[in-house]
């Protein structure tokens, strides 16, 4: 098989300052006999200069029409944006995070290319559980507290809340709306603060565990309709953690809803990649992070991550790099016949949606990988 070149863009979304890959994933690449192109400035906002990828093989390229035009396996953080569409070309790879169940306009231009769109977002592994995920979760769970109880704050238009409070006076009310990676690791950071936490799942075990293992003012809660309106009736901040892998989030707080809260309350909705688990949700950035909607203060960022360049990059090259080497040492065929967990990633494949989830949100069909 000819040598593999791997191609790494500068991300261009707004305030992204992860990158897709850091010098020892090139050194491990170029070790094997692959090429990887890195443009010039990827690794900025991460610390990395390009002196570090060109001391371990990679060639520093200029402009990034020329990554996407010679490059076989383009790995990404974000999702191509719509400067990129044009640059995807037939039989290329792209390896990042999609989240095509939030975008039907990113759906169609992928499908259109004709490129294999493979999503951090859906590879499972033995265990069931999302290894690429996973450490982005953490970091959007721990920061989710974190930006909750600065917007709190009355400069910025919160309602003049601190998170644990002080002797004499209540802590906040923090409901978190599941209890997976990411609300686990907010309800863990926000108890750390000592506030009183709420965290809702519609999984029976995986209340108990979360019972087991956190601090006495961390209360388990089933999550239906009943108890989440009288939950969020007290809540100082909401943090919206739900997630079903590859599909639009569900709807689990309306328009309406948002009266039953305290005026200047804050919502955090990190399942805003998937559509957002709030109706009066709508993507925002690090550089514009909020809006209020019904005297609710709503933080909707898309790529929450990208605010912790450094830490963020680390966490996911630890456990995108593995699949990187597969796919460039066996080839695309290969290494997804000889690892099925790396073909659960593969959501469009030359034109046809073959992850079952995008397919149902969009009402597509659904083919077969190979």
């Amino acid at each position: 098989m000819q040598p593999f070149v791997i191609g790494v863009p500068k991300e261009i979304k707004t305030d992204e300052y992860r990158v897709a890959m850091i010098p020892v994933g090139v050194e491990e690449l170029t070790r094997a006999g692959h090429k990887v192109l890195i443009q010039s400035g990827a690794g900025q906002g991460s610390g990395i200069d390009d002196e570090q990828y060109a001391e371990n093989g990679a060639e520093i390229v200029s402009a990034a029409a020329e990554i996407w035009a010679r490059a076989d396996l383009i790995v990404k953080v974000k999702e191509p944006l719509p400067a990129e569409w044009p640059m995807l070309r037939s039989e290329q790879i792209v390896f990042t995070y999609f989240h095509f169940a939030a975008d039907r306009d990113l759906t169609d231009a992928v499908m259109k290319s004709g490129i294999t769109a493979i999503a951090y977002e859906t590879i499972k592994d033995r265990h069931g559980t999302l290894p690429l995920l996973t450490p982005m979760s953490e970091v959007a769970g721990r920061m989710s507290i974190q930006e909750g109880a600065k917007f709190l704050e009355r400069p910025f238009e919160g309602r003049g809340i601190l998170l644990g409070g002080v002797p004499g006076v209540l802590p906040a009310n923090v409901v978190v709306l599941g209890g997976g990676i990411v609300g686990a690791n907010a309800a863990k950071t926000a108890a750390g603060l000592g506030a009183n936490v709420i965290i809702m799942d519609i999984n029976v075990d995986r209340l108990r565990y979360i019972d087991d293992v956190m601090p006495t003012n961390v209360t388990t809660l089933y999550s239906d309709r009943h108890n989440i309106l009288a939950s969020i009736a007290h809540a100082d901040l909401v943090i919206g953690a739900v997630l079903i892998p590859g599909a639009k989030a569900p709807r689990l707080l309306r328009r309406d809803d948002l009266k039953r809260m305290p005026k200047r309350a804050v919502i955090i909705d990190v399942a805003i990649d998937q559509g957002g688990c709030v109706e009066t949700a709508r993507p925002t950035t690090h550089s514009h992070p909020t809006y209020i909607e019904e005297d609710v203060v709503h933080y909707c960022v898309t790529n929450m991550p990208g605010a912790v360049g450094r830490t963020s990059t680390y966490a996911l090259t630890n456990v995108t790099l593995p699949y990187v080497l597969q796919l460039a040492k066996k080839g695309f065929e290969s290494a997804i016949t000889q690892n099925p967990f790396l073909g659960q990633g593969v959501n469009i494949h030359q034109g046809k949606v073959t992850n079952p989830a995008v397919a149902e949100t969009f009402n597509l069909p659904c083919m077969p990988i190979i």
